[in-house]
């Protein structure tokens, strides 16, 4: 009884799973633009975050592995009702194709379930094709179902609440290959194969769930080149499907697209328009590819802008609609480098995915992790914390100055080893000291490139003016390859190379 009116059993778990509901974490970069922007996240703030303590480990079954640089897919979170009640769960993938449900609140798993692989892979397993999955999974709340795909290249979709089949198992990608995380837009499920893992050509693919048996594909090159390895994968724009590739010729009239940023058909995933930096030549010949990381997309004033940036550290900003101008070759907006002062292929520049946000005065945000420090010659930002020469977030204002879009530096974090994509919920920046050692080329044997420089740290800074709310310092060990902090229900979860997830929420 509240202030006269009876509130039944039923109705008031009605109403608290209705309540929770509005803070999932469904897929990659929480939406199908991939901005990494919570919006209805609204326990943690700005104002309780330096508060966060470490709720619960759940140490998981997947053993870690020195030539399998991710043990576990960056988590998802969805609130459903079961019928133990209205629960909150955790998912995440092994590279053993294990997949676990883990109860939020407890750390407890739910249900698990294992895909063993028999098929004998075609290469031997290096730290760049470890012959596992990678893809980050996506769950279809309405039907209450999360899609995976397993190293045997099986889409497969199960049930969320006890791991029970409601997908047959579904050709989707080649066995043993390199693909990244799943999109769920329109009941169609894309992906992105990439490094030629498994023998397997550069190419996107898609699966439209009322007809699983026919699989799309586009390809992007005839080998391995012009793959696209960003971490979100496939993502959603107004004109179709986009996705960027790595280093490759460009030659459309011969079918490669290396260094692109391509938007295509969401049925048939026909080529409808491109962007190629003018410059693609001089990025092949330093292994400066737009492949290490994906675009983002969202709203902007009369745009909407996909935000492109990657090993170069330039940003451009390009018009969602016409994504390259008549030639192909012209953004709304090109950069200086914010990074890679030395201009290096790896350990430097822009890797993972940026991500977006409007404050609530209505100004639009972008969000770059660099590894490395910043460019000598950059504009400065108006906030900064001391140096960043092993990394930093950037936080970039767009603004439409004379009709043109620009961005203004507006702040940049404290150090941090090796940033991986940040995410940002209630007025939040949360990022991930990685850890990691990311040394390529000779000497960067699996057992080097597991061994890690530092451990990782889960940050929280204040999304105005980048400074530093929260710290878990050396609460996690471990460290951690390709992932994001994930922010909901309260809570924020991230995973670690040793086969762990941590919760954290409010004292």
């Amino acid at each position: 009884m509240r202030g006269g009116f009876y509130l039944s059993p039923a109705l008031l778990l009605f109403l608290a799973g209705f309540a929770s509901a509005q803070s999932d974490w469904l897929t990659w970069g929480h939406d199908q633009e991939r901005t990494g922007w919570n919006k209805s996240e609204t326990t943690l703030s700005k104002d309780n975050v330096s508060r966060l303590e470490l709720k619960w480990v759940a140490q998981l079954s997947t053993q870690p592995n020195e030539t399998v640089l991710s043990t576990l897919t960056a988590p998802l979170v969805v609130n459903s009702n079961t019928p133990q009640g209205a629960r909150t769960l955790v998912f995440t993938v092994g590279s053993d194709d294990t997949v676990y449900a883990i109860d939020a609140n407890t750390g407890k798993v739910s249900w698990q379930r294992r895909f063993p692989n028999t098929l004998e892979p075609k290469m031997t397993a290096t730290w760049l094709c470890s012959n596992t999955q990678n893809a980050t999974p996506v769950i279809d709340k309405d039907s209450g179902i999360i899609y995976l795909n397993t190293t045997d290249g099986k889409l497969r979709g199960l049930s969320i609440t006890n791991g029970e089949d409601r997908l047959p198992p579904t050709d989707f990608v080649i066995p043993h290959a390199r693909n990244w995380s799943l999109n769920l837009i329109d009941n169609v499920i894309y992906t992105s194969l990439g490094r030629g893992c498994g023998a397997a050509a550069a190419h996107f693919t898609a699966v439209d769930l009322k007809d699983p048996g026919r699989r799309v594909e586009f390809y992007t090159s005839t080998a391995r080149q012009a793959g696209a390895w960003g971490r979100g994968g496939m993502v959603r724009g107004p004109k179709g499907i986009y996705a960027q590739t790595a280093d490759g010729v460009y030659d459309p009239a011969a079918g490669k697209f290396g260094n692109t940023v391509m938007v295509l058909n969401p049925k048939t995933l026909q080529l409808l328009d491109s962007f190629t930096p003018s410059d693609w030549e001089y990025l092949n010949s330093k292994d400066l590819d737009l492949g290490a990381a994906g675009p983002v997309i969202f709203p902007f004033k009369q745009f909407t802008l996909v935000a492109s940036a990657a090993k170069q550290s330039v940003l451009y900003l390009l018009d969602a609609n016409n994504l390259g101008g008549a030639d192909h070759h012209t953004p709304l907006y090109r950069s200086s480098p914010w990074g890679n002062d030395e201009v290096l292929l790896a350990g430097r520049g822009v890797w993972g995915a940026m991500a977006s946000w409007e404050d609530p005065e209505g100004r639009r945000w972008i969000l770059m992790p660099m590894w490395g420090p910043p460019a000598k010659a950059a504009p400065s930002f108006k906030f900064t914390y001391g140096d960043a020469e092993r990394g930093s977030i950037m936080a970039f204002e767009v603004v439409l100055e004379n009709g043109k879009v620009n961005v203004v530096p507006t702040w940049r974090s404290r150090d941090m080893h090796v940033p991986d994509p940040p995410v940002v919920a209630n007025g939040v920046v949360y990022a991930i000291q990685t850890g990691e050692n990311t040394l390529q080329g000779r000497g960067a044997t699996a057992k080097f490139r597991s061994t890690p420089v530092t451990n990782e740290v889960l940050y929280a800074f204040d999304a105005a003016n980048g400074k530093e709310l929260y710290s878990s310092k050396e609460t996690i060990p471990s460290w951690t390859h390709f992932t994001e902090p994930v922010v909901a229900a309260g809570k924020v979860f991230v995973a670690t190379w040793d086969g762990k997830i941590y919760a954290f929420g409010l004292k």
